[in-house]
């Protein structure tokens, strides 16, 4: 997956030792964190696709930490980034970055059955093709009782549903008109349809959604 996107769709700062520091990540790890411990399994292994910067990662495995994280992506000074904030935090249940592909056919193959599978902020950034390629990879990676959990900005039963969703749903449409914001009803369909529950359905701050799905046994 490589795409032109606006620069409003990725705002990161380089600090002066290499890693990443994007604001919208550090605004929305808190309420993530708050899902993930409502709804994570106790225990397993856990991969966070599009990992990013690496802030997520972190917070994601403090705040679990009887999971296993392993943060993946695809761009390497973002993998860069992601493996200096693992070093630094030394956590023991988090691993190095790995480079994986979300929206590439057959990663579910590489990975191994996952009990957790989180992805943050990327299906507004890929084309609807993309993004189902990556919801039927997640269902297939899970193990059985497996939670998918997905976060970000939706249009709403076809509607978006704020000024600033209709501006950034433009700016990225403008820019490539293979993406922009999928419709919350879709993608519950797509993931229903790959083979998973859905559990929760929850409101988030800045008008995006967490949508959590589950593996029956």
């Amino acid at each position: 997956m490589s795409r032109q996107l606006p620069k409003t769709a990725s705002i990161a700062e380089v600090q002066s030792d290499g890693r990443l520091v994007a604001p919208s990540a550090a605004n929305n790890t808190r309420p993530i964190c708050q899902v993930l411990r409502d709804v994570a399994p106790k225990f397993g292994r856990a991969l966070e696709l599009a990992s990013g910067t690496g802030q997520h990662c972190v917070a994601f495995a403090n705040a679990c930490p009887n999971l296993t994280w392993v943060p993946t992506d695809i761009d390497e000074d973002r993998i860069a980034s992601i493996g200096i904030y693992v070093s630094e935090a030394q956590l023991p249940n988090l691993t190095l970055p790995v480079r994986l592909d979300a929206t590439q056919k057959g990663w579910s193959n590489t990975t191994g059955k996952l009990d957790l599978i989180v992805l943050v902020n990327l299906l507004h950034l890929i084309s609807e093709a993309e993004a189902q390629t990556v919801v039927r990879e997640a269902a297939a990676a899970l193990a059985p009782n497996g939670v998918f959990l997905l976060y970000g900005p939706f249009m709403r039963g076809g509607e978006l549903t704020s000024e600033g969703d209709m501006r950034f749903h433009e700016s990225l449409v403008s820019t490539d008109s293979e993406i922009g914001y999928k419709d919350d009803f879709d993608v519950i369909d797509w993931v229903v349809d790959a083979g998973l529950d859905v559990a929760h359905v929850l409101e988030m701050p800045a008008n995006n959604l967490s949508l959590v799905f589950r593996k029956s046994e």
